[in-house]
């Protein structure tokens, strides 16, 4: 790993600890939603870390609203940031392959995390994300945030149905 991306994932891991997003990952009570795996410390199952929704939903929580290329309208989004999902498994790589339910997959940068602020939603409008309208958990950037972020190559990396994320 070159010097400045292991510097980044320490600075996201450091920060992220200071903020209070670091918590003791326990065995998911309820089906697991998400599961995590590669270069990751903090483990529940084997070699990979299970959150069921009560897991997510004890994370930070942030909202925004912007529009994307799926609704005909701007809609709010809300769940843990994706850096403080990495920071709750002590991840340490410099870009995540994240899948979908139906096996589609993105790689996404770390460094995104802390620029843009990704948000890892559960809610649509402050309602739970049903499987059949993109959820239950849906990786979203703030494309209102910047104009840079209204490109395909972000609207790509906005993955919905959300079922794993392998950090590497």
């Amino acid at each position: 790993m070159n010097t400045r991306r292991h510097f980044t994932a320490s600075l996201l891991l450091a920060s992220l600890s200071i903020s209070g997003a670091a918590f003791a990952l326990d065995v998911p009570k309820e089906r697991a939603i998400l599961t995590i795996s590669g270069k990751i410390a903090e483990k529940n199952a084997g070699d990979k870390a299970r959150f069921d929704m009560k897991m997510i939903e004890a994370l930070p929580q942030h909202s925004f609203t912007t529009r994307t290329p799926w609704f005909d309208k701007p809609v709010k989004f809300t769940g843990p940031l994706l850096a403080d999902v990495l920071a709750a498994v002590k991840a340490s790589g410099s870009t995540i392959s994240a899948v979908a339910i139906n096996d589609y997959k993105i790689s996404i940068p770390v460094d995104d995390t802390t620029k843009y602020k990704l948000v890892v939603a559960r809610l649509l409008d402050d309602k739970a994300i049903p499987v059949r309208e993109k959820g239950p958990l849906f990786v979203v950037y703030n494309f209102d945030s910047a104009a840079e972020l209204r490109t395909s190559t972000y609207y790509e990396r906005s993955i919905w149905q959300l079922k794993a994320l392998e950090v590497q």
